[in-house]
């Protein structure tokens, strides 16, 4: 990895990357928020899920994207896996000359402040909850805070496939909430950027009274906070915006899936594989 030859320029676009196509909630909001901004978003289908993969390949993975996102030439990366985050932040924040953010530390502070009773659950890949990096920064963020932590490691599939409202779908998230109910919580972070595009199956299965929190939207305002202050925010007001959409397998199950969320801001999907 070599780092940036020159500083990024403000009308470059913003580059977003997941393990599949759960990150376009971090895309969606980032549009409501910041609608002068660009974006390209990276979408790696060819090696989803990343949740039960090693610490070491997830890192391999996010520097092999974080890579072609700076060749792209993009001014910003979002890491919109929280596998990714997880696992992959600090290192790619030492290897690339980029300011770069991930979701877990905007979807903590959401839980924190969201909670009235500070028994918090969280449910992610196998790989965000092995790493423990949801529970460090809640309780970095409040001490006083309970945690638990389950893996919901079927969701991403059932998400890529398309499967939002399909029986089955209901019948896991039952089985893998029970425990979160039974614990009696009263915020449930959605510690994968896919499972937001359950929102409806998990609260129903939930109920009323647990909020759940996706970080999508803190993490958006994270970003606008941070190009602002280096001066990064796009000037070109008044276009229209350019976004690309790259996956590394399945183009068309990614535009399909892709359009629920996005509507027409989303029309193409490239095929790009990396590694």
């Amino acid at each position: 990895m070599t780092a940036a030859s020159s500083a990024p320029s403000a009308s470059a676009p913003i580059g977003v990357f997941d393990s599949g196509i759960g990150g376009l909630t971090v895309v969606s909001e980032i549009m409501r928020q910041l609608p002068d901004e660009d974006v390209v978003y990276f979408g790696d289908t060819a090696r989803v899920p990343y949740g039960p993969k090693s610490p070491k390949t997830v890192q391999r993975y996010s520097r092999e994207i974080t890579s072609f996102l700076e060749d792209q030439g993009v001014k910003s990366v979002v890491v919109a896996c929280n596998t990714a985050t997880a696992h992959a932040l600090d290192t790619i924040r030492a290897d690339f000359d980029l300011p770069i953010i991930g979701v877990i530390q905007p979807g903590s502070r959401a839980a924190v402040r969201a909670t009235r009773t500070g028994h918090v659950g969280v449910i992610g890949t196998q790989g965000t909850i092995a790493s423990g990096a949801y529970q460090r920064a809640i309780r970095e963020a409040n001490q006083g805070v309970d945690v638990e932590a389950f893996a919901c490691p079927l969701f991403v599939p059932f998400v890529e496939e398309g499967w939002l409202e399909h029986p089955a779908t209901a019948l896991v998230a039952n089985e893998y909430l029970a425990p979160m109910a039974r614990a009696g919580i009263d915020t449930l972070v959605l510690g994968c950027t896919h499972y937001p595009l359950l929102k409806p199956v998990i609260a129903r299965t939930m109920g009323p009274d647990v909020a759940l929190i996706d970080s999508a939207q803190e993490t958006a305002a994270e970003l606008a906070r941070m190009l602002t202050e280096r001066g990064l925010r796009n000037p070109e007001g008044g276009r229209a915006r350019r976004h690309r959409f790259i996956a590394s397998d399945a183009p068309e199950q990614f535009l399909r899936v892709g359009q629920r969320f996005l509507g027409s801001a989303i029309d193409h999907v490239e095929r790009i594989t990396l590694g």
